[in-house]
């Protein structure tokens, strides 16, 4: 997460583009782990309730069966979703959204609100 409070004032030439360099790296890392046409509407739903994988499936016309298990296990590599599996005939497996992505729902609401469905 970005902290611009923590980051040193300079005076010297040059710092102010330093500083700028070390922000765009920090946007960049950050928007490669929420980039591809899938990842944030998964995140999305996932911060509304935990979904079973068939449900997720269901939720989002257009996503192949192999591109959602794409997705999900890159947001679980990244720390943003928990996979639960439950041995059961056939196998149960549930996703829900970690603690690091639902410091996202403030980015959702202003997205929901920028389009005129929030308040």
């Amino acid at each position: 997460m970005i902290n611009h409070t923590s980051m040193k004032k300079h005076t010297e030439p040059g710092a102010q583009a330093g500083n700028c360099d070390a922000l765009r790296v920090e946007v960049r890392n950050a928007l490669g782990l929420l980039t591809g046409k899938w990842k944030l509407e998964i995140l999305f739903l996932l911060g509304q309730r935990l979904y079973r994988f068939g449900e997720l499936r269901r939720a989002i016309p257009g996503i192949t069966q192999h591109m959602l298990t794409v997705t999900l296990r890159e947001l679980e590599r990244d720390g943003l979703v928990n996979r639960t599996i439950y041995p059961e005939v056939p196998p149960r497996v549930e996703y829900k959204i970690k603690s690091k992505a639902r410091r996202l729902t403030p980015v959702f609401d202003a997205i929901l609100k920028w389009a005129g469905h929030g308040a």
